[in-house]
């Protein structure tokens, strides 16, 4: 189990299994991070093993997640494919199992029920949620005999998810934001152009920084390329005014990158 939860992560979406997956995570540990974001989805855990295991640093100081896929939220899937996934990660026990979107076979009861059975049998070490609504995240607290460690969601200036961040704060959780650049849609806004110019620095910089600035935010950037794994780093060294904190405050559009019509929020 790892001790630390490092709050600026490596994200692996979209890092193909191979050698780009591999490299990738070797890099960024060999930067500093210690908290890599992998999913049974992702297709590429034996490849984040690999990368871990391409460094010096011991696998107890890394804190590795993954999330069950949609079709795997079923008591028997869940807790069978976790196992499977412990084995590809290489690892003792996960660090923090999601579950990736409450849709497809998710099932409060079932789903819920394998998660808590699976810290109980030392398969994982803590339970996640992600892309929840408020009502499916207060349900599923309600439900679990383990608390919530995290809830990742999409978050960014763009779409700050207040509500949630609030959530986070409230039950003491750590809310993970994916897409935390937006797809680096952050560099064609104007304040966070002008508040990057007056640090030396880009806007996607200041979007880490900005959600860095906030209480129980963790953000989660996916890089390939090494100097913006590097650059992605370096956002924790900004220090941002209360001023320009408020101005991007100022800057939720409710806009979202990940969407879709089975998504959560558009079954409410």
């Amino acid at each position: 189990m790892a001790d630390a939860f490092d709050r600026l992560g490596y994200g692996t979406y979209k890092l193909a299994d191979g050698e780009e997956c591999v490299s990738g995570v070797a890099h960024a540990i060999e930067t500093g991070y210690r908290h890599v974001d992998t999913a049974q989805g992702y297709d590429n855990e034996a490849s984040v093993s690999a990368g871990i295991d391409r460094t010096d640093v011991d696998r107890e100081d890394l804190f590795v997640a993954t999330k069950l896929s949609t079709d795997n939220l079923s008591y028997a899937d869940a807790t069978a494919t976790a196992r499977v996934s412990r084995d590809r990660l290489g690892v003792d026990s996960i660090d923090l199992l999601y579950v990736h979107w409450p849709i497809n076979s998710y099932d409060p009861e079932g789903t819920l029920s394998a998660l808590d059975d699976l810290v109980d049998d030392g398969v994982i070490d803590r339970i996640g949620l992600s892309n929840f609504r408020p009502d499916q995240l207060d349900e599923a607290i309600d439900r679990l005999d383990h608390d919530v460690f995290a809830h990742q969601v999409e978050c960014h200036p763009l779409l700050q998810q207040e509500t949630l961040r609030e959530r986070a704060v409230e039950h003491d959780h750590w809310l993970v934001a994916y897409s935390p650049i937006a797809r680096n849609r952050v560099a064609e806004v104007d304040a966070l152009r002008e508040i990057a110019a007056s640090h030396d620095v880009t806007p996607a910089q200041v979007s880490l920084a900005w959600l860095l600035s906030k209480e129980r935010v963790a953000p989660i950037p996916k890089a390939a390329d090494f100097g913006h794994v590097q650059d992605n780093w370096a956002a924790r060294e900004i220090d941002l005014t209360d001023d320009q904190i408020a101005r991007i405050d100022a800057l939720d559009r409710g806009e979202r990158i990940v969407d879709f019509e089975e998504a959560p929020w558009n079954r409410a």
